[in-house]
């Protein structure tokens, strides 16, 4: 057997065992506990559909699905704990557009995103909303524009530091040249709780958590971030719509898992994660407040990450943030 051969061999030996052991990880899958680590605060939109996807996980794996909220760092420490735990399924991360913005705004990440996660699924997505608390005397965009410059600057908050309700903001000053003072908090409800307390004069929020507030005219909405207008906010017209062409944010929420996770194990969660968010009663409050479950495979999913990932590179770009 010549030496080429031999090497074929043993490296299809290798992957047979691999696959061996990949299987047999997965027949015994879940064999305990498992973890859903969510990096931020509870209360917002991450924390909703994190709960809804536990509920599901525990009547469909037989196992408890446990909620950890572990905050700070704009993600990157509960990324982190997700990163560094064994890829078996059992600790996984949910989080926001965030974790594809951080590569943009981090000078060094204690992990690499793309080559330490399993994108596993798109649970849902929804626009931004600048909401002002009702004592700002704007009504519109260029109205809370010209208030932030006769003013000297509008204060905003958001979930956390290099996020899409943080990057939202900096977008929008850098394409207005707006005085827009960036409030970083450690959740979206906790910004909330200081718009509506006159603390800040905005900020920017996930529909999911906006809708509520503005109906019941705690909060006015400015803009929606997207291209076009959010069903659930007819009448909210959209940034670019408003003097700023082209403007465009969403948040988006995912599922991963670490790196090595066995294939069969990701169209597993994959499966439970788009039944959980596609439940009739879940999806039509879903709808209700702006927001839209995801339906990608795997596959699909990991491949609109990797274009997330060089989207976020051009906006930290443009609205010249430098990283950290």
């Amino acid at each position: 057997m010549t030496t080429i051969s031999k090497f074929v061999r043993a490296a299809s030996l290798g992957l047979a065992l691999a696959s061996g052991l990949s299987a047999a990880v997965a027949s015994t899958y879940p064999d305990r506990p498992v973890t859903l680590v969510v990096p931020f605060t509870a209360g917002g939109m991450t924390d909703v559909l994190t709960r809804q996807l536990s509920r599901r996980m525990q009547d469909e794996l037989k196992q408890p699905a446990v909620v950890e909220n572990r905050v700070g760092a704009g993600g990157i420490i509960g990324a982190e704990r997700v990163a560094k735990s064994r890829p078996d399924g059992h600790t996984l991360l949910i989080t926001t557009t965030a974790h594809v913005v951080n590569p943009a705004i981090t000078k060094q990440l204690p992990y690499d995103t793309e080559k330490d996660f399993v994108p596993v699924a798109l649970l849902a997505r929804t626009p931004n909303v600048l909401v002002v608390h009702p004592s700002v005397p704007a009504k519109n965009l260029q109205e809370l524009i010209a208030f932030a410059k006769k003013s000297g600057g509008v204060s905003y908050g958001s979930s956390g530091t290099g996020g899409t309700t943080h990057l939202s903001g900096e977008l929008l000053a850098a394409r207005t040249g707006a005085p827009f003072l960036h409030v970083p908090y450690k959740g979206t409800a906790l910004a909330v709780n200081d718009v509506l307390g006159g603390q800040i004069h905005a900020a920017f929020v996930d529909a999911l958590t906006a809708v509520k507030y503005v109906e019941s005219q705690k909060l006015r909405a400015i803009a929606v971030s997207t291209a076009q207008r959010n069903p659930s906010l007819p009448d909210v017209p959209t940034i670019a719509e408003q003097g700023v062409p082209g403007y465009e944010t969403e948040i988006w929420i995912g599922l991963y898992a670490p790196r090595g996770t066995p294939p069969a194990i990701v169209q597993q969660l994959n499966r439970i994660a788009i039944g959980a968010m596609s439940e009739p009663a879940f999806k039509e409050t879903l709808a209700s407040q702006g927001t839209a479950p995801g339906t990608m495979d795997a596959v699909a999913f990991a491949a609109y990450v990797k274009r997330e990932i060089a989207k976020w590179q051009a906006i930290v770009r443009d609205a010249r943030i430098e990283p950290q």
